[in-house]
This record gives C-alpha cells, structure tokens and sequence, in this order.
C-alpha cells in the first residue's frame, strides 16, 4: 500500500490515467457483457447471473492462453508514439468513456475498441495534426477495413456453422437435438467470452503500457504483468456486473434465438475473435457477435431477420469512430487549455 501510494504521489496524472484506463476496461466488459452471453441468456440456457460468471471467468482465461499482439497494435500503431502526452491519453479514455455510457443508456450495441481508437486518433490529431495518426494498413486503415471485414466475416462464419449443423441435424428430433445444442451452446459461449476477452482486455493494455512510456517509466514496449493481470480483472468484473440492456438488442430484437442458433452465432463469433486477435488485429467484439447473430437468422429466413434494428446497429457503428474523436478533441482542448495549464 505505501509503494502504491507513494507512486500516485510521484506521479499523479500517471496513476489518473491507469485508473481512467480500467474504468474504460470495466465499462467495456459491462457493456459489451452481452455480446457473448446474450444467447444463452434469451434461450433460457443459462439464467443472467450464471451467464455473467461464466462469461467473467471466461474473459479471464485469454490471460493464460494467448499472446499480446492485439496490445502491441493499439499501443504503437495507431499514433507516433513520440506525439504522444498523457493528457492526449486521459482525453482519449474520457471519450471513449463517455461513448460507452451513453450507447449503454439507449441500449446500442456499439464497440468499445472503436470508441477507444476513435478517442486515441481526436486527441492525437487536436495535440499534433494529422501526421500524428498512422493511417497506413499497419495502423488505422486496417482497423477501419475491418469495420466491414469483421461483421462480414461472422455472418459469413455463421452462415456456413448454421447450414453444416442444419444438415447434421436433420435426422434428429426437435427434443433431443434441443438437449444436445443447450450443451453446445454453453461451449460455444465460453470461446466466444475467450475471444472478447482476449482483443478488448488487450486495448487497455496497449493504453496503459503506453502512458508508462511517455512518462518515462519505461523505455521499451514491454507491457508489464500487473498491466496485464490488471486489464483482464477490470473486464472481468465489468462482465459479471454488465447490464441488460444489450442482450435484449443482441438476444432478441436481431432475429429469433434458440439453443441452435445460439451456438451457432457464438461458434461463428468465437473463430473470427480470436483468428484476430492471433494476428493482432483489433476489431470490435460487438461487430463480430452482432454478423454472426444476423447470418445465423439470415439462413434459416432472410424475413427473421429484424434489418430496421440490424440498420440501426451499423449506424451507430460508423458513427462510433467521428464521435468519439470529436469527444475526444474537445476534452484534449479543455484539459490542456483550462485544467493543465
């Protein structure tokens, strides 16, 4: 406790920026809680608080299992790292921040990591220019891409899980088949939760690694363990304690959800999430989750599918980065301008 403190005393607006950095990891486990669990929940597989703690550990578990590349990409290819300051860095966390607060009050699943990119590229453009981003493919083009790529991928993903179980299943009677998926469906939905945990803990990472770099704490990109072990417990607990808004979105105003198409959705989901998150790219658990779900409706009746709510979610996922950045550009312009000074 006195090494803590005496830390937060040396360096107050570091500790500011790591606290900042796990309330965003929190928030984003407790908004995005139910871009996993969402299925279960509506298919009455599992009750709401045993997905949340299933969901919670499973987060966890990318801790133990998978490498950093998704960390390394947002910490270093998203802005020149010798642009960057910690007031472009709480500017960043306090628009991504507020993005998830107010899409979690009008229940829109929308992308914590777009909000956090959204943030990073605002604050960086308002404190050095344009030159600041790396818009080529190893930074923000790509992530932009796959904006598109990574719905497309989980619709596609699904569309191919759902046809290939249809036709395994078709000789199987509607009772047994239901036991069989409710089992299933909780497998699927634990990798799914493996996946959101394994690319979003790694954004924060990525921030945090980064704000010890600027203030000189570290020379090198080497992310810490208590970084790390830090990340994964904030976006754990924000899962276990996530709200309900969401999943009704996710779970039921998409398409119908069953036992089958819930394992079918989180399967899909659950291969592009951590094919991803393998090669390091970060992309948004949520676009992910929400092209399975689609796809899975869109095989067995294109007319399931709810598209008003469908437009309404790719809405708010193209407006996510522009908004975000502009939240962002203006808490850098106040910081820096008023409380800095």
């Amino acid at each position: 406790m006195h090494a803590l403190l005496s830390f937060v005393y040396a360096y107050p607006l570091v500790a500011l920026v790591v606290v900042f950095a796990l309330l965003f990891d929190f928030l984003n486990g407790f908004h995005d809680a139910a871009n996993s669990i969402a299925t279960i929940v509506v298919s009455k597989t599992l009750t709401p608080l045993q997905a949340v703690i299933l969901a919670g550990l499973a987060n966890f578990v990318g801790f133990f299992t998978f490498g950093l590349a998704v960390a390394h990409m947002v910490g270093k290819g998203v802005v020149h790292v010798d642009v960057v300051t910690l007031p472009l860095i709480l500017a960043t966390l306090t628009g991504a921040i507020l993005w998830n607060i107010a899409t979690w009050l009008l229940g829109l699943p929308t992308s914590s990591s777009h909000a956090l990119i959204g943030g990073l590229i605002g604050a960086a453009v308002t404190h050095a220019g344009f030159g600041a981003v790396n818009w080529g493919w190893n930074g923000v083009l790509k992530i932009f891409c796959f904006i598109i790529i990574a719905p497309a991928l989980g619709m596609l993903a699904a569309g191919a899980v759902t046809t290939f179980t249809i036709w395994l299943f078709r000789k199987s009677t509607p009772a047994k088949s239901r036991k069989t998926f409710k089992i299933l469906q909780l497998v699927s939905a634990i990798f799914s939760s493996i996946g959101h945990g394994t690319n979003d803990a790694q954004k924060t990472m990525g921030i945090i690694t980064l704000a010890l770099m600027t203030a000189g704490l570290k020379k090198t990109f080497e992310i810490p363990s208590w970084v790390v072990l830090s990340a994964y417990s904030a976006i754990s607990l924000g899962t276990v304690f996530g709200g309900w808004r969401i999943v009704k979105t996710m779970g039921a105003n998409i398409t119908k959800i069953r036992e089958m198409e819930g394992f079918c959705s989180g399967t899909a989901s659950a291969v592009v999430l951590l094919g991803t998150a393998h090669f390091g790219i970060p992309v948004s658990t949520t676009h992910v989750i929400a092209g399975s779900i689609m796809g899975v409706g869109a095989v067995e009746r294109a007319g399931s599918v709810r598209w008003i709510t469908a437009r309404k979610i790719v809405w708010a996922w193209i407006i996510t980065i522009p908004l975000t950045a502009s939240c962002s550009a203006l808490t850098y312009f106040i910081l820096t301008r008023l409380i800095l000074r």
